[in-house]
């Protein structure tokens, strides 16, 4: 699958939602996850801009815990950032990191992430609350399969397009001068 994503960063989390509300976006998802991030020793995944990923989520709307393996690869980031993301649930947790040690792999990082995800039309927008140590900052992201509704979105929450970024998370801290712990 192909998205279509951008962020806005250091946003006034109120405020954006009260604007989702007066857009009628309800909320579809509200979770603390653990994001696992896995690389080869060399990091050769990182360096060509993807990753191996297991992500438990605590979903606090439904109080359960999800479990999923996913693979992200970096496509394009001229104008907006398109990822090939390969994603599954899964049942075993364990079982997810036997099969990528087994394959070579180790966890590069640990992160802790608060999400709030809405949903207009049939584009989402996240809001995300990372732990401080890892982002300091609170950002949107905001994912679509369709440019004009992502274009769409971003006015609806009264922004422009230059307003947002294609960088990756990394690339971000890098640019503020953020020491990523494990990179």
């Amino acid at each position: 699958m192909k998205e279509i994503e951008t962020r806005i960063i250091d946003i006034d989390v109120e405020q954006i939602r009260k604007k989702l509300l007066n857009i009628n976006a309800p909320k579809v998802k509200q979770e603390n996850q653990i994001n696992n991030i896995y690389d080869f020793s060399d990091k050769r995944l990182i360096k060509s801009k993807g990753y191996a990923r297991i992500r438990t989520i605590h979903d606090e709307l439904t109080n359960s815990t999800l479990h999923y393996i996913t693979t992200k690869k970096l496509i394009s980031q001229e104008k907006y950032k398109i990822m090939d993301e390969h994603e599954s649930e899964i049942k075993d947790e364990v079982a997810a990191i036997g099969i990528f040690e087994a394959l070579g792999l180790e966890l590069i990082q640990s992160i802790k992430k608060y999400r709030e995800s809405y949903k207009y039309k049939n584009t989402l927008i996240e809001i995300d609350i990372n732990d401080k140590e890892f982002c300091p900052f609170p950002y949107i992201e905001i994912e679509s399969e369709d440019e004009d509704e992502l274009c769409e979105v971003i006015t609806l929450l009264g922004y422009s397009l230059s307003d947002t970024t294609s960088k990756t998370i990394y690339e971000i801290l890098k640019s503020k001068e953020i020491a990523v712990k494990g990179l």
